[in-house]
């Protein structure tokens, strides 16, 4: 008898496909066989960053289709690649579903979708394949999205996704609420990236309606509200590989072991870690106030600076900074972060609060320090300083900047206060109930 198949597809973006790759293995611990789709570029970076890919034999098989931009286009214009998303790849999909059809006595039986490939469900739809689609993101984010003709109905954005008016709007009365300029659609500077954006959020809707399944990288005891808004929404998060003591897949950019043996010297729970994910850019003035607020803290730390971090075209430190700091700090480019914040040395995460990174350091019982850049990760922020309480945010000066004295101060009293750090056990125990469940 076949194995059942399931091609599973998610958006091109680092903090996607981690999740998702991750739902793929457990799958795969089921004995079920997996197609699993990135783009070509995107293939390319994971399968050669993933040292243990070969663990599940023939249930895992990674494939790639084109997102329709040459290899060295910039990927990070937004509106681009989501436009060529929209023209290259439902075609693209669907020839390689009719090919595996053809060639493997295993036929693809069930397509997953990342909701933001909400065009994958549609191609599934009209094959006649049964479809489920993945939120690999915060619930209360799906929430803003799926409520996003009710947005429009009441004046709020415009039909292209674009605030009328700037205001704080709250979805649900048990729901914290969100700024109108901080909606995950709407906060890129440009209007052309919003419109781009804004139709995979339509996309994402018309997604959710026409899935057997909808499932989400959550829990109920993280945002129980958002989850009461939307019953059809299975949480089965939080989905990382600690949780089956593996290592984590699905990353961009190699990873840096080298410092576990300088970090396995430091004093319990004192060194802050530092970590902004695979979009944050900073411009040379933040990136310095950061680097001398890290320095003026007189704690260790570990900082995660990839490249292209900074504008410019090179990162430049304060002068003389590396000889201060010396080896009470450590500058590593990627790291593995679930091994980071599992480590009885680290004492608190600066974050910029993306979900993958919250729930890595919910789940270790770790206190924040919120950073947020863009889209959900204000939301997100929001949980973590107001309804959870296991952080705190930064206030910008008035330039914009978050100053070195400010990073200090935010420092010294996160650590100094125990209930931050009782309130993310708490948390982290409840999450744990959770998954044990």
């Amino acid at each position: 008898m076949a194995k059942p198949h399931v091609l599973i597809i998610p958006y091109p973006a680092q903090g996607h496909v981690i999740p998702t790759l991750e739902l793929a293995q457990r799958l795969a611990k089921q004995g079920i066989k997996v197609t699993f789709i990135n783009t070509e570029v995107n293939n390319k970076l994971v399968t050669s960053n993933w040292l243990d890919k070969d663990s599940f034999g023939d249930l895992i098989l990674m494939v790639s289709i084109p997102d329709g931009l040459e290899p060295w286009k910039d990927r990070s214009d937004l509106c681009k690649l989501t436009l060529s998303i929209l023209q290259t790849m439902p075609n693209k999909l669907e020839e390689l579903v009719e090919k595996i059809n053809k060639e493997d006595n295993n036929k693809v039986t069930c397509v997953i979708a990342d909701d933001c490939m909400g065009w994958a469900i549609r191609v599934a739809k009209k094959m006649g394949i049964r479809r489920a689609a993945f939120w690999p993101a915060s619930v209360a984010t799906l929430a803003s999205i799926l409520s996003f003709q009710k947005l429009i109905d009441d004046g709020i954005i415009n039909n292209k996704g674009l605030p009328l008016k700037g205001e704080t709007i709250q979805l649900s009365e048990t729901m914290p609420p969100i700024k109108s300029e901080n909606l995950g659609w709407v906060c890129f500077k440009d209007v052309a990236t919003v419109e781009a954006t804004f139709k995979l959020v339509q996309e994402a809707e018309e997604a959710f309606k026409m899935t057997e399944w909808f499932i989400c990288n959550s829990t109920t005891e993280l945002k129980a509200a958002a989850f009461s808004m939307y019953p059809k929404v299975l949480p089965i998060g939080p989905l990382l590989p600690s949780n089956r003591l593996a290592d984590q897949a699905g990353h961009f950019w190699q990873e840096d072991s080298t410092f576990l043996t300088w970090l396995d010297q430091q004093q319990p729970c004192s060194v802050i870690y530092i970590a902004f994910g695979s979009f944050t850019i900073f411009n040379q003035t933040q990136f310095e106030e950061l680097a001398l607020g890290l320095e003026h803290t007189n704690r260790p730390f570990l900082w995660l600076v990839r490249a292209g971090m900074t504008k410019e075209t090179t990162t430049n430190y304060p002068d003389g900074y590396m000889e201060r700091v010396g080896s009470r700090g450590r500058i590593v480019s990627w790291a593995p972060q679930q091994k980071v914040l599992a480590h009885p040395s680290v004492a608190c995460f600066t974050s910029h609060c993306g979900w993958n990174s919250t729930l890595e350091g919910v789940t270790n019982g770790m206190p924040f320090l919120c950073w947020p850049y863009f889209s959900n990760q204000f939301h997100n922020a929001t949980y973590v300083c107001d309804i959870w309480r296991t952080g705190l945010g930064f206030e910008k000066d008035e330039t914009g900047i978050i100053t070195r004295r400010e990073i200090k101060c935010k420092v010294d009293q996160l650590l100094s206060d125990a209930t931050y750090k009782a309130n993310a056990l708490d948390v982290k125990e409840k999450v744990t109930i959770s998954v044990s469940n």
